[in-house]
């Protein structure tokens, strides 16, 4: 005999979008309980504390039109401040070290191909539908092609492609060999064009958050009180119509329905019965998380500023290959944060962590001079390496990828509900999306949970979850 469901929506994941969905199904009159299988919430958002001075191991950043993040924040008392961007940027590129002003370096004659090649990509971006790549003209050819592979065909110089390889690895932890041309615009267009997802002033780089962005998360999960469960992971979920029975190693919870708001990848680390359709399992496999990780450095004060310089820097030789200045607000305290990732960043994470720093700062002093490499403070964070995030900063579909497979990021299964930034249709992939994410699952979960009762009020011999 079946029983009534213990909780309206049980949500798998307490990173932003997770909780996001929480909060707002609890707002909108549903009961919740939240399993996170790491120690921790936040997810892809972590903070810690270095030599006194707080920095974000995973997101970081918020510019205009996320509006749905820095809503979030607000509401929970978590406050922006903007990033420095004074004095000029750096550039270590084919061995020689300048200054420069604006997000393109000064790349000589290769200058207006880049330009050309910007140009181009963006106008193909516009062509692909936000939330409907596979509807875009000629997707199946798009999708076939790597980015690499389509700077190749475009004639770009040896310059505009290390720099488009540079962006792919900021932004989805890969070589451009090795991610969808179709993702890459559909990314774009979701983001507003390339310069909204590149710049500091006016881009997504803008602002950071005073309190850090782990403390939106914290400070939502503690609004949910006891249905936040950690270091509880999710093993298996029994589902049929009706709804749930989701299962950890200390027990068992039924649902009227789930909201799974976990990377595509670590979707595959839960058993489902029955199984879902093949396609989800093999969109779990096509679409892996990257490979990016993030060096901090803290020095006694923020000393490049003092040389004229932004903090904000680009080298060709790594293993840090963009930074920026991540100093605290309002603090004497100098912060340097360095990007590491796609194939130097594998490489690099299965170093020691004393190698590891003394690389890293090795990077730093290449842009910024010796001082770079007296820190009061050093720190790295390894996201390819986590067990419960797949990797970062967001999945990274190989080519053939997107056509057969979008689709099923966010189409729910039975009770089942999918979150989590990479189903976000504005901003994937950055924390903006996982909160559209979030909300949009609630929301969802809402009108499901609606019909079911029309249904079950019209036959009175349907009951709730399965037993």
């Amino acid at each position: 005999m079946s029983t009534p469901p213990l909780v309206d929506v049980v949500v798998v994941g307490a990173g932003l979008s997770g909780l996001t969905a929480a909060r707002r199904a609890t707002q909108l009159g549903l009961t919740t309980r939240v399993y996170e299988a790491a120690d921790r919430v936040g997810g892809r958002v972590w903070s810690t504390t270095v030599a006194g001075v707080h920095v974000d191991l995973g997101g970081t950043f918020v510019g205009p039109g996320q509006d749905r993040i820095v809503a979030l924040a607000a509401e929970v008392g978590v406050s922006l401040y903007d990033t420095y961007d004074t004095g000029a940027n750096v550039v270590r590129w084919r061995s020689q070290v300048k200054r420069y002003r604006g997000t393109v370096p000064p790349l000589g004659a290769a200058l207006l191909d880049v330009a050309r090649i910007q140009a181009t990509i963006e106008r193909a971006a516009r062509q692909v539908p936000c939330g409907r790549p596979q509807d875009a003209p000629g997707a199946a050819a798009l999708d076939a092609q790597t980015l690499g592979g389509w700077l190749r065909q475009q004639h770009a110089s040896r310059t505009a492609r290390d720099l488009f390889d540079l962006v792919s690895r900021t932004t989805w932890g890969c070589d451009a060999d090795h991610v969808s041309l179709l993702h890459v615009l559909h990314y774009i267009h979701l983001c507003g064009g390339l310069s909204s997802m590149l710049d500091t002033a006016g881009g997504a780089q803008e602002s950071h958050f005073v309190q850090g962005s782990h403390e939106v998360a914290v400070r939502v999960a503690e609004q949910l009180g006891d249905a936040v469960r950690t270091d509880e992971p999710v093993t298996r979920i029994d589902w049929d119509d009706d709804g749930a029975l989701v299962h950890t190693d200390r027990g068992s919870c039924r649902a009227r329905r789930v909201v799974l708001a976990v990377a595509p990848t670590m979707r595959r680390k839960i058993r489902f019965n029955p199984e879902l359709p093949a396609a989800h399992e093999q969109m779990a496999q096509r679409w892996p998380g990257g490979v990016l990780s993030k060096a901090y450095a803290v020095y006694e004060t923020p000393f490049w500023r003092e040389q004229g310089l932004s903090g904000q820097g680009l080298s060709d030789r790594g293993p840090v290959f963009i930074t920026f200045d991540a100093s605290p607000h309002q603090s004497r305290e100098g912060v340097l944060l360095g990007f590491v990732g796609g194939p130097q960043g594998r490489a690099w994470d299965e170093l020691p962590e004393a190698e590891r720093r003394v690389r890293a700062l090795a990077s730093f002093a290449d842009l910024y001079g010796p001082k770079a490499l007296e820190p009061i403070g050093y720190i790295d964070q390894k996201w390819g390496a986590d067990p419960w995030t797949g990797g970062g900063p967001c999945a990274a579909p190989s080519a053939g990828a997107v056509v057969p497979y979008y689709s099923h990021l966010a189409t729910p299964v039975g009770p089942l509900h999918w979150a989590g930034t990479e189903t976000a249709d504005r901003w994937s992939g950055f924390m903006d999306g996982a909160v559209r994410a979030g909300e949009r699952a609630a929301v969802e979960v809402l009108r499901s949970i609606s019909t079911q009762a029309d249904s079950t009020q019209a036959d009175p011999t349907t009951e709730g979850a399965p037993a």
